[in-house]
């Protein structure tokens, strides 16, 4: 009897892009709830301590949790579109992941629709580059 199905990263991936001298790293790791996204984002921000934004995004089914996080840039511009392309890759979405994107300012403001466009690219080539598998769950008896 199968109990759930969906989609997860088959490994963790980064991808790195740039716009107007802005570097942005998308981190994808796969989790296993909150707790450990949360100490993605904490690890990332002490390994990156640089850059200037650490924005980031998760979904995780088994605490039922979508949560995104701008992390001081303009409200709506990094961890709703970063969220956004969580929950639409590959037609269906990943869970169990969070992403997290590190921002280095490369001193040109992008605007809030260059902002959501740099990061969104970043989470989108990031989970390219990590492939998506099925997670399917069952009872064997």
């Amino acid at each position: 009897m199968e109990l759930s199905t969906y989609l997860t990263l088959a490994r963790d991936a980064e991808a790195e892009i740039e716009v107007k001298r802005s570097r942005f790293l998308c981190t994808l790791r796969r989790v296993e709830d909150e707790t450990a996204a949360r100490a993605v984002v904490e690890g990332l921000r002490r390994e990156h301590w640089d850059a200037r934004h650490h924005c980031s995004a998760m979904r995780i089914r088994s605490d039922a949790v979508e949560r995104s996080s701008d992390d001081g840039e303009p409200a709506g511009t990094a961890g709703a579109p970063m969220l956004e392309v969580l929950r639409g890759h590959a037609g269906e979405g990943v869970s169990d992941v969070v992403a997290v994107v590190t921002r280095w300012f490369g001193g040109t403001l992008l605007g809030a629709g260059g902002l959501v466009r740099a990061y969104s690219d970043a989470v989108t080539s990031a989970a390219d580059a990590a492939e998506v598998v099925r997670y399917r769950r069952v009872d064997v008896v």
